[in-house]
């Protein structure tokens, strides 16, 4: 049995408090608890602690930190049942304390999953160009089910894909450079997938890129592409040589074989 003599308000932390005890050898810090902790035990100078007491109330003060951390780490976004788990557990909380938190946050409505995918959704389609797919990968890494990263990408409809790959296209397509138009549909189409967009969509946006300027770009960019090829051949071959090497290495960069012959009709001497 231990006497509670002193209780003192910590210097840096100050709704933190240190307990002293007097086991019978003189006061001496015995340990320190959270305001709550404090009022919730009523703990005060004389008070007659014994050791299982004591130990619980470093249990429940324990308890209380983590929680506080659980809280603060949700206080900058919403998070996953995982996040927060993977997060404690980073600390070294105890397993047991994890799972009372966990518990403890649920029934306050600070976590529920099916929001967080909800969210997490809306946010990415506003502020990101990733597809569907890239959307579900990323909520079943964060611990969402399946079935909750479906309900979550209901708000991302075909309009809405639709419009933002689209426009992602278009941007594409004014920086990709004196390539052939072909071979930007190419790259396009790849880098769609590879954003997480489906091939209807897919299908959908490259049937609707506006042409407007398509053949004066594909000249310049065939133009372009070309004098590349007769630099690097012409030191090599000559003639009929030298416009087999030429008209293969455009057709490879996806020019047609009209623009390949205007080519070589205006730029390559016979």
């Amino acid at each position: 049995m231990a006497k509670l003599t002193k209780i003192t308000t910590q210097k840096k932390h100050k709704n933190r408090y240190n307990i002293f005890l007097d086991r019978g050898q003189g006061e001496a810090y015995g340990f320190s608890v959270d305001e709550d902790v404090l009022i919730k035990y009523r703990l005060q100078k004389n008070m007659e602690l014994d050791d299982a007491t004591i130990e619980a109330l470093i249990q429940t003060d324990t308890l209380h930190k983590s929680y506080t951390l659980a809280i603060n780490y949700l206080s900058y976004r919403m998070r996953s049942e995982k996040e927060i788990r993977d997060y404690l557990s980073e600390k070294e909380v105890d397993p047991e304390h994890i799972d009372e938190i966990v518990k403890r946050l649920y029934d306050e409505k600070f976590l529920d999953d099916q929001e967080f995918a909800n969210s997490l959704v809306r946010t990415r389609i506003m502020t990101s160009s990733k597809g569907p797919l890239l959307l579900k990968k990323e909520l079943l890494e964060k611990g969402v089910s399946a079935q909750q990263a479906e309900e979550a990408l209901t708000h991302f409809s075909f309009d809405k894909q639709y419009e933002k790959a689209r426009k992602f296209a278009e941007k594409k397509l004014k920086n990709s450079g004196k390539k052939s138009f072909r071979q930007q549909l190419q790259n396009l189409q790849q880098t769609l997938m590879q954003k997480g967009y489906g091939g209807e969509i897919i299908q959908e946006v490259i049937a609707n890129l506006p042409v407007d300027e398509e053949e004066d770009q594909e000249w310049e960019a065939a133009v372009y592409q070309g004098e590349k090829l007769l630099r690097k051949f012409e030191r090599k071959a000559e003639g009929f040589e030298l416009k087999q090497k030429i008209k293969q290495g455009m057709y490879r960069k996806g020019f047609s074989f009209d623009l390949i012959d205007r080519f070589l009709d205006e730029y390559c001497e016979e």
